[in-house]
């Protein structure tokens, strides 16, 4: 189906989204940007799927922008080509649906993630790392700013001044320090990365997926809102919630003292 990505429902209703350019690091070339951009409208549209995990093949999670690709394409369209056109058109869609997306969604980072990779990485719900992964944003190296929400995740993520040093100096970030930053959720060896990560996500298959679906957006929506408008929201999503199938599973659950089993409805 795909060229440049692997896509995989299992049957616990986790899919997994694998960029699968491992020759240049999983670097995005417009293939691969549009192919993700169709594979993250495949998870919105399947309601099998309850969560996604997002990674990359061999042994980086995703180097970024394909530069030799970005050049020859210039050669052979005979023009610079824009960068305003390509966040617009490539990037930008990836991370809006990647947080619009009603699911939660876990980076298994499995190597490096530089540049747009950095920002793919943390436009994710949680962050499962190898203690070999790390994070970049390499824009500034060659003269470049940070894109693809960087500059909008890493201030809420670490702060405004580490946020400066880490894209004006653009040092890499280990797995450790990460952890440390609160740049990441978990850390583990790479022969437990696969349990860690599928573990994370078979726990929210099971879990309420409407609910998680709106305290993403409740989330997303609070970093610009007043108290008094989140106060509005939260009521209007509890309504929402609260008329769910599985609201009402939950509460009989609790009344019989049983687990209950949620169906994402």
């Amino acid at each position: 189906m795909y060229s440049c990505l692997l896509y995989e429902v299992r049957p616990d209703g986790v899919a997994t989204i694998t960029l699968n350019r491992p020759d240049v690091f999983n670097a995005f070339n417009d293939a691969q940007s549009y192919e993700l951009q169709d594979a993250l409208k495949q998870v919105a549209r399947d309601a099998s799927v309850r969560a996604v995990v997002l990674t990359g093949a061999g042994r980086a999670f995703c180097s970024g922008q394909d530069l030799k690709a970005a050049r020859e394409a210039e050669a052979a369209e005979g023009q610079p080509r824009s960068f305003y056109d390509s966040l617009h058109k490539r990037y930008n869609p990836i991370i809006r649906a990647m947080r619009a997306l009603p699911k939660p969604l876990i980076a298994r980072l499995n190597g490096v993630a530089a540049g747009a990779g950095c920002s793919l990485a943390l436009a994710c719900d949680a962050i499962v790392a190898s203690t070999d992964a790390s994070l970049i944003e390499v824009f500034i190296n060659i003269g470049l700013v940070p894109d693809s929400g960087s500059s909008w995740f890493l201030p809420r993520l670490v702060g405004t001044l580490k946020a400066f040093e880490l894209c004006t100096l653009g040092s890499k970030v280990t797995a450790e320090e990460a952890l440390r930053l609160g740049l990441v959720n978990q850390v583990v060896a790479p022969d437990q990365l696969d349990e860690a990560a599928y573990g994370l996500a078979a726990r929210y298959a099971a879990a309420p997926t409407k609910s998680i679906g709106l305290i993403k957006q409740m989330l997303n929506k609070a970093g610009a809102a007043t108290l008094d408008e989140m106060l509005d929201y939260e009521a209007y999503c509890q309504q929402i919630a609260g008329e769910s199938d599985d609201y009402r599973e939950g509460v009989q659950a609790f009344l019989d003292k049983r687990k209950p089993e949620f169906k994402g409805k």
